[in-house]
């Protein structure tokens, strides 16, 4: 579709504003996608347009986690537009990451921040494992299955091998719930519990299972469930 006058003087809107002194973080939802969309429709100028898209999707978050064609289906965006708007989402991502990579994990909020860049807004279930040092710095982390957290996949053998091999003094294991629920399941209790004797057997102690989302983490070992 042609970009009309109105389109373009509506795109520079918010942009005005920050120039004029606004600061970025003051502008809402709209403007900032409104920025990143850049022009609207014959139909819709680009503040109707990103107004509409936020309200049909239900907000940021979910944007951010539909795939490069369904975003590009949505009228007046297309491809060239919905690569911008993923690649936004994705500098975001990079940008929470504030902790390197031989990380002090002391917290399990440290430890969600740290893989926070990694699981925002995965649409299956990941399951990693951190191997620590005595000062609870990180020196591995592993990637041990995608999918549904079951017995069959997380098998004690994968989740301590890497310790083992590093000479760890501890593991913390974390998985996503892409469901945005932090709340364990019963599968997620009974395979916390197999990693708990299985770390005692090997002298490789399970020091806590995170559950996280994007928004917030559960900790098993902080509500009890691991001694």
């Amino acid at each position: 579709m042609e970009e009309s006058m109105e389109d373009n003087f509506m795109y520079k809107l918010p942009i005005q504003k920050c120039i004029e002194g606004v600061s970025v973080r003051e502008l809402s939802d709209v403007e900032l996608l409104a920025i990143i969309i850049g022009t609207g429709t014959k139909e819709k100028d680009v503040m109707d347009l990103s107004a509409w898209i936020l309200k049909k999707w239900g907000g940021l978050n979910p944007i951010s986690k539909l795939g490069l064609r369904e975003l590009a289906g949505e009228k007046g965006i297309g491809f060239t537009k919905s690569v911008r708007l993923l690649a936004a989402f994705e500098l975001g991502r990079r940008a929470i990451s504030k902790i390197p990579f031989w990380a002090y994990l002391p917290t399990p909020l440290h430890v969600w921040e740290y893989l926070l860049p990694e699981t925002a807004g995965l649409q299956r279930e990941e399951f990693r494992v951190l191997v620590l040092n005595s000062k609870n710095m990180l020196i591995k982390k592993t990637l041990v299955s995608m999918g549904t957290i079951t017995e069959a996949i997380v098998h004690p053998r994968e989740v301590f091998r890497d310790a083992i091999k590093e000479g760890g003094c501890g593991i913390i294991v974390v998985h996503n719930h892409p469901s945005g629920v932090t709340d364990p399941s019963p599968q997620d209790i009974n395979t916390t519990k197999r990693l708990i004797e299985a770390g005692k057997i090997i002298g490789i102690p399970l020091l806590d299972h995170i559950i996280v989302t994007d928004t917030s983490f559960f900790s098993m070992k902080e509500n009890g469930i691991i001694p």
